[in-house]
């Protein structure tokens, strides 16, 4: 299936996605014709952050989509109740979701608040269940349903389950949701997929570590592109999978990734080992 098809009056619903990985996507998926439902807390401008929601559904519009702004929260049933009416209010049904929306805090267990870890619970895992489970009807009705998760593989080495348990746990809690899924929803056709970085990406996350690290990090539309490859597939076919950007991308016959900066030598991400670079 062309991404064109793939997309074309075709309606997305994105967590978080006012900025960073998950405008990224959005962006990527209305050049091809997309309708796209943007779920997320920034109405006003941050003054650390770039972008608001609103900012986000000009761009998005600017690249050849439609969409439409919800203001919310996917940690309350009501706000992701509000994302799931307005796609089918303005464009009559859900296609795909991309659970994008999430919390990361890597301190140690002994320096790690209470509240930072409730936090990552809630948006982590929570906010993948409650979004995914509240379009479910929806995505039943497509005949291309696609739910893609920001999510790693499951990386069991010692390293990544010592480096920081509990946003470990939240991450790898959204893959096991995902690939779960898959196999609950494998007759009615849904496909459900994670898709992780190989390297740093450019977002705000990243620019905190350093500009060390930034120089290091490809740009976010690495991500996009490999979504919009990922999302692209036949449902039925592609599901249950936790897919590389990199990977992807070659697998589509794209191996000069020098477009995305990043540099000679980019920084791998958290669960990904050396090992894993071509």
């Amino acid at each position: 299936m062309s991404s064109e098809q793939a997309f074309t009056d075709r309606t997305m619903v994105v967590s978080g996605g006012s900025r960073g990985i998950g405008l990224a996507i959005a962006i990527g998926a209305a050049r091809h014709g997309a309708n796209v439902v943007l779920l997320a807390k920034t109405a006003e401008p941050h003054p650390k952050l770039p972008g608001t929601v609103h900012t986000a559904v000009a761009d998005i519009e600017a690249a050849g989509g439609k969409a439409v702004p919800v203001v919310g929260d996917v940690r309350k049933e009501e706000d992701v109740a509000r994302a799931i009416e307005a796609a089918v209010e303005h464009f009559g049904g859900i296609d795909i979701v991309v659970n994008n929306a999430s919390a990361i805090a890597t301190e140690p267990t002994e320096a790690l608040a209470a509240k930072k870890f409730d936090l990552m619970m809630d948006i982590n895992l929570r906010g993948t269940f409650l979004l995914t489970k509240a379009a479910l009807p929806h995505l039943r009705n497509s005949a291309n349903a696609h739910v893609l998760t920001l999510a790693p593989p499951l990386n069991l080495s010692p390293h990544w389950l010592g480096a920081h348990p509990s946003y470990t746990l939240s991450k790898y809690g959204m893959t096991l949701l995902s690939q779960g899924w898959a196999a609950e929803y494998a007759e009615a056709g849904i496909a459900f997929n994670c898709l992780w970085p190989q390297t740093y990406i450019a977002t705000a996350a990243v620019a905190h570590i350093g500009e060390k690290a930034l120089e290091s990090a490809r740009s976010p539309e690495i991500m996009a592109d490999a979504a919009v490859e990922v999302l692209s597939r036949p449902a039925r076919e592609a599901t249950g999978n936790c897919y590389i950007d990199s990977e992807v991308l070659a697998s589509a016959g794209i191996t000069d990734l020098t477009r995305y900066g990043g540099g000679d030598n980019p920084t791998l991400d958290i669960f990904v080992d050396e090992a894993d670079r071509p």
